[in-house]
């Protein structure tokens, strides 16, 4: 916390899935679709929960072996979840409480934002302007725009070098390890949210600097900066 009020923030780097938009419900459709044309079953709401986050490659690798499927039927389910999730892309998601009150806060800041995220920039940018989000941004960096993805650190620097900040003034805002993991790698400070998705751990143990219940308690969190 004395990090956070002590430090003179120029950027914020802002998670997607489970930290500004609850898209489980657009995984569990997508899944299901693909998986029925490949005749299997669906996936539980709670297992998707518990396994999002990684990349939508870990996802469906995760769902094939849940569901008892080869690991060979990767590359036909792969193609086959695209197609469905393209076509339902938002439609059972929603912009968490708070969110776009917390952006319009970290702006009047003066604070430069860029999202990263690590599902498919094909997914990822059609889903921040279909859920008003993508105005906020600077910069938008999906899964696939890196050689590698969080927890990695690369993708957090690369938004760094894009926004021209430096590491230890740029926050990292996301919802899983995985985002603590990369901020603590990339040397930027790191805020948690408790309402996401952290494969099934509470956010505590990934030791962020703080917890929040919403976007719109970052600004007091930052006042001393």
């Amino acid at each position: 916390m004395a990090l956070l009020q002590h430090t003179e923030f120029q950027a914020a780097i802002v998670d997607l899935d489970g930290t500004m938009v609850d898209t489980v419900g657009d995984f569990e459709v997508a899944l299901r679709l693909a998986l029925a044309d490949l005749g299997w079953p669906p996936v539980g709401r709670d297992f998707i929960a518990r396994t999002v986050g990684k990349g939508s490659e870990y996802l469906l690798l995760r769902t094939l072996e849940q569901v008892g499927a080869p690991a060979e039927l990767y590359e036909q389910a792969w193609a086959r979840y695209q197609h469905h999730y393209i076509g339902i892309n938002g439609q059972h998601s929603a912009v968490y409480p708070g969110v776009i009150e917390g952006l319009q806060a970290l702006r009047a800041l003066g604070l430069r934002l860029a999202c990263i995220t690590n599902k498919p920039n094909s997914f990822a940018r059609p889903l921040l302007a279909l859920k008003g989000l993508d105005g906020y941004f600077e910069h938008a960096f999906g899964g696939d725009a890196f050689p590698h993805k969080k927890p990695h650190p690369m993708p957090l620097l690369k938004a760094c070098e894009a926004l021209g900040t430096a590491p230890g003034r740029t926050l990292m805002v996301g919802d899983s390890s995985n985002d603590a993991a990369a901020a603590r790698a990339a040397g930027c400070p790191v805020v948690l949210v408790n309402y996401g998705y952290n494969h099934g751990e509470p956010v505590a143990n990934a030791a962020p600097d703080a917890i929040v219940g919403s976007l719109t308690e970052l600004p007091a969190l930052l006042r001393g900066g």
